[in-house]
């Protein structure tokens, strides 16, 4: 690429992955006050999740219009291409993060004024590791970190390992008393929600990977 053509394209793909960040950013607080609403049984505030998805996916938009943009004017090629090609597909899986948060905010309005099944103990964990996946990955992203990007997809197998947890100790509460079904499928549907993000964030990962050496493979089958 000719040096005026790659200064217009590195300035360019910086305004994308500054918009990559800033929707990572939104993300997270999504996740956080989701489990917040859910821990304080606050309709209000899970609304005000729902209602905030619209900025998200506006974002998100504009981001895939803005690769499009560059692939249309710049016609990047090989790792170049490749790069703008994988930030359209993390920007889509960022976007999906937010959906699942909104799940869980979904879920606290469905559950009403009922009192929640049990405390609150690997659910908060869960959450907690996704937005600590999920800050790390976009850093990987930023650094073009293949190595780190595949240390926090095997992240994931403690995430699986804790929705299991939950999974499993729900079912044996809803086995013990029939009458408790309703409000651990509510729980069940919080826990799932986060373990997809985990999944999600293994999506980028693999992305991270393909920018940086040309390879795109399944890095948790």
């Amino acid at each position: 690429m000719p040096q005026g053509l790659r200064a217009t394209y590195d300035r360019a793909f910086l305004n994308v992955q500054e918009d990559i960040l800033r929707l990572g950013k939104m993300v997270d607080e999504a996740i956080s006050r989701a489990l917040e609403s859910l821990q304080k049984r606050d309709q209000v505030l899970a609304q005000q999740v729902i209602d905030d998805d619209d900025n998200v996916n506006a974002l998100r938009y504009h981001i895939e219009e803005s690769c499009l943009a560059l692939i249309a004017t710049q016609q990047p090629a090989a790792s170049d291409l490749r790069a703008v090609m994988a930030t359209m597909s993390i920007v889509v899986d960022l976007e999906r993060m937010a959906d699942h948060a909104s799940g869980i905010a979904k879920t606290v309005i469905l559950m009403g004024d009922e009192p929640l099944l049990k405390p609150l103990i690997d659910v908060p964990r869960m959450a907690r590791l996704a937005k600590e996946m999920l800050a790390d990955i976009l850093d990987a992203y930023v650094k073009r970190d293949a190595k780190l990007a595949r240390e926090i997809a095997d992240r994931d197998d403690e995430m699986d390992r804790l929705y299991r947890a939950v999974f499993d100790e729900l079912v044996e509460i809803m086995a013990e008393k029939p009458g408790s079904v309703e409000r651990a499928t509510f729980l069940m549907w919080c826990a799932h929600n986060l373990e997809r993000i985990g999944d999600r964030v293994t999506n980028i990962a693999e992305r991270v990977v393909f920018i940086t050496t040309g390879d795109l493979q399944e890095l948790n089958p």
